[in-house]
């Protein structure tokens, strides 16, 4: 294919350089750049507890490859789980290979793929536009407050939100020179992505790349790009071979139950509303995914008009709203799933983020860090209200959330309020600073508290099993992290003789006679005698 020559020419305000090719600053926003790699994805990892349901599921059913010896299908509880393909928790099985059984282990892979989504970003926008850009597009990938946060958790959406990154990336830069190396890497990264959770992988990319092909009137290059049969070839060579195996060896229920259950019956509603929400859920969603950066995005909505008739911002625009309009017509919402089409939208605010002017676009980082530092408060208010499990839940709020919590948070929000009144300062490296300061406060400030409340408990229960050789049964309730640290397998059943079972404290009246080895708050741990 032929460089097309029908592109829209660039904004000169935005695309041309007018500071030095190291980006502004040099050295120190390098430095400013390492610290927003190692505090959003990186430092602080094994500060928090594994946060149940998603991590513990995760982690949990990683453990059971172990423990069963079984590296081709996944189990949870002693059950096959066909929640999601065997990517994620192949990365978690080398790491605690090579590093052991550890909170920072079983995360060390989403933390790497934040990691590769931020360099994605930087060489797409190095490519595009110029080294200043491309430093400030990185910024925004590693410290936005949804992909800082998704690089931090042992799930697999950090794997996909970086292989969608590679393939929304690597198809334009085709479409835009016509190179095709750059084909053969976008559809690599949609088989990769494909291994990590299934055909949205495929039908985002491409689904965008058709919608801007129809924008631009450009259907010919959107036919060589779906009709290219090698490509087609390295993608199965890499998605499809395991999805085979998994079903030779171990019969068609994951397949049946992953694509039909897991991918149509949540799109649709069949496998139950348990994440049911209405159209505009998505717009809370998208104000809070992209602070410290909000203010970007009201100032990219602003200027829709002009933007589309920018080539990329057009691109970024039709992947983030086709994203936002189908996953607000899913009957099942989460807030990560809008991170699917985000990744050119990060490199658009980083666009953005070069060229700020005005102070206010702070405010949206003020106004983050104000409720932040009230978030106890709130949970401290809300308590009296919320049912006996909750009650009994956030009875420690102090300790977690004492003057180790306010402190960092009150000094960042000062912090920000004098850079808003300062003048001297250009208000992108403000925003650049206050992104690192944000992620700052989530590693190590908010989730380490919140963790600490929801999850201490169980971690502790899970340490104190792992020394005691009898089945382990959880009851009434599911923290699947439990058996991660107490090291084995866990079943769901109903308890018997012999058995250590971890429950509500609440539930403690309807066990069988036990005996009390620990007690938590909202969770307890018994041996049941004989």
């Amino acid at each position: 294919m032929q460089t097309t020559t029908n592109t829209p020419p660039f904004e000169p305000s935005e695309h041309k350089s007018t500071h030095r090719e190291g980006g502004e600053g040099g050295r120190p926003f390098l430095l400013l750049l390492l610290c927003a790699a190692g505090l959003s994805f990186f430092v602080g990892l094994s500060a928090t507890p594994l946060i149940d349901l998603d991590e513990g599921a995760f982690t949990a059913a990683t453990q059971e490859m172990f423990a069963r010896g079984d590296f081709l299908a996944t189990y949870l509880n002693g059950e096959p789980r066909y929640d999601k393909p065997i990517l994620i928790y192949w990365l978690q099985a080398a790491a605690v290979a090579f590093l052991g059984f550890s909170e920072f282990a079983l995360r060390l892979p989403s933390a790497l793929m934040g990691l590769t989504s931020m360099l994605f970003a930087w060489h797409f926008a190095r490519r595009l536009f110029d080294a200043e850009t491309a430093a400030f597009a990185a910024l925004v990938t590693a410290t936005a407050m949804g992909p800082a946060l998704v690089g931090r958790l042992a799930i697999a959406d950090a794997l996909l939100d970086a292989s969608l990154a590679a393939a929304v990336f690597w198809q334009y830069l085709w479409l835009r020179e016509g190179r095709p190396r750059d084909l053969f890497i976008a559809w690599a990264a949609m088989g990769f992505g494909f291994l990590a959770k299934g055909p949205v992988a495929v039908i985002l990319p491409l689904a965008a790349l058709f919608l801007h092909c129809a924008a631009s009137r450009r259907w010919r290059d959107f036919f060589v790009f779906v009709t290219r049969w090698r490509a087609w070839l390295l993608w199965a060579a890499i998605a499809l071979p395991w999805y085979v195996a998994v079903t030779w060896v171990k019969g068609p229920g994951f397949v049946e139950s992953f694509f039909l259950r897991h991918n149509v019956g949540r799109f649709s509603g069949a496998m139950g509303s348990h994440h049911a929400y209405g159209l505009l859920y998505y717009l809370p969603v998208a104000l809070l995914v992209t602070l410290p950066y909000t203010g970007l995005l009201f100032s990219v909505g602003t200027r829709l008009r002009a933007l589309w008739r920018d080539d990329f911002a057009r691109y970024a625009l039709i992947l983030f709203a086709l994203v936002f309009v189908l996953f607000s017509l899913s009957v099942n919402k989460l807030p990560h799933y809008l991170l699917y089409g985000t990744a050119a939208l990060w490199v658009l605010l980083g666009r953005a983020l070069r060229a700020a002017r005005s102070p206010w676009l702070l405010l949206p980082a003020l106004v983050m860090f104000v409720g932040a530092l009230f978030v106890p408060d709130l949970l401290e208010a809300l308590r009296p209200r919320a049912n006996p499990y909750y009650q009994t839940m956030f009875i420690d709020l102090d300790a977690h959330f004492g003057l180790g919590y306010r402190l960092p948070l009150l000094a960042a929000t000062l912090l920000v309020a004098v850079m808003m009144i300062e003048r001297r300062v250009t208000v992108s490296v403000k925003l650049a600073v206050t992104g690192v300061i944000a992620a700052y406060c989530l590693s190590w400030v908010f989730l380490s508290a919140l963790g600490g409340v929801l999850q201490q408990p169980i971690k502790q229960a899970g340490l104190i099993a792992r020394e005691i050789d009898a089945p382990l049964v959880m009851s009434g309730l599911n923290t699947p992290s439990f058996g991660v640290y107490a090291g084995r397998v866990v079943e769901r059943r109903l308890p018997r003789a012999g058995d250590v079972v971890l429950t509500r404290a609440d539930q403690l009246a309807a066990l069988p006679s036990h005996e009390l080895l620990y007690r938590s708050k909202t969770i307890a741990l018994v041996r049941i005698l004989p």
